[in-house]
């Protein structure tokens, strides 16, 4: 298909009646076969297939802002390298050799397994991942889910 590169109507100026016949013709909507998308279901619906296949139907929904909750979540290896801050913060307690966290504190709500746990932690959320509740066991702590 060749690009058009100047507008139709540039070549129509000056033509009184803009290449519809009668000057009276293309006032109202009737030469176009309705204005704008009027017809997309019966006479233009050839149009509507090619070139707006989106135009009617249903597609997807959007569930509503009352409704949506994001989680809040960390890893427990990222607990594990930033006990020293943890510390400072009042987050974390350590109690021998143990270390005690409150997740809660930080603003998360749940425990994701990734990252490795090199000293044993007693870490207290709501939620925990199976893996991240294994990895704190492996290490000699445990999961308290409050």
């Amino acid at each position: 298909m060749v690009v058009r590169r100047r507008r139709k109507v540039r070549g129509q100026r000056g033509t009184r009646t803009y290449g519809r016949g009668c000057s009276k013709r293309g006032r109202g909507g009737g030469e176009s076969g309705g204005r704008g998308m009027s017809g997309g279901h019966k006479h233009k619906w050839a149009y509507v297939v090619r070139y707006m296949p989106d135009y009617f139907g249903k597609h997807g929904f959007t569930r509503p802002a009352a409704v949506r909750k994001e989680v809040k979540a960390i890893n427990v290896g990222d607990l594990d390298e930033r006990m020293e801050e943890l510390l400072q913060l009042g987050v974390a307690r350590q109690e021998g050799e143990k270390f005690m966290v409150d997740v809660g504190k930080l603003g998360f709500e749940k425990v994701l397994g990734g990252g490795k746990v090199t000293r044993p932690m007693d870490v207290t959320a709501k939620n925990f991942v199976e893996s991240a509740k294994r990895k704190l066991e492996e290490a000699g702590g445990k999961a308290i889910s409050r």
